[in-house]
């Protein structure tokens, strides 16, 4: 196994995040742009929570191909990055109707890409000072 990938913890850490992002992206997808979803615009907390969303999305993003650019094969990292985009729908679909398009699912996901970002600082110190 170590020809394939020597570091098989952080492939599953990067599994992880990767997934979280992936599900992130469909998520915002589904809000932006904000001018067609009138749900989030008369609900007080849709339009911060979906542009504070955005920017923890891109931070997680980026915190993780750092992590993988630093901790793994890039082989590796393209071929678990495609199975978290590719199956990151099905997680999507298995959410409830109501977690997946209003605020609720983006204060559900805001949660979980807190989360990953934090657990990326621990395990990788990506943001570290």
């Amino acid at each position: 196994m170590d020809m394939i990938e020597p570091n098989l913890g952080a492939l599953a850490w990067f599994a992880l995040f990767a997934s979280v992002a992936g599900l992130g992206f469909y998520v915002l997808a589904g809000a932006f742009p904000l001018s067609t979803r009138d749900d989030l615009k008369v609900h007080p907390a849709g339009v911060p929570l979906a542009i504070v969303n955005a920017l923890a999305f891109l931070a997680l993003a980026v915190g993780t191909g750092i992590y993988a650019a630093a901790e793994l094969r890039w082989t590796s990292v393209v071929i678990v990055a495609g199975f978290a985009f590719l199956f990151a729908p099905g997680i999507f679909n298995m959410w409830p109707e109501r977690w997946r398009d209003g605020a609720a699912g983006l204060a559900i996901l805001l949660a979980g890409t807190v989360l990953a970002i934090a657990l990326l600082h621990v395990v990788g110190g990506v943001y570290a000072a």
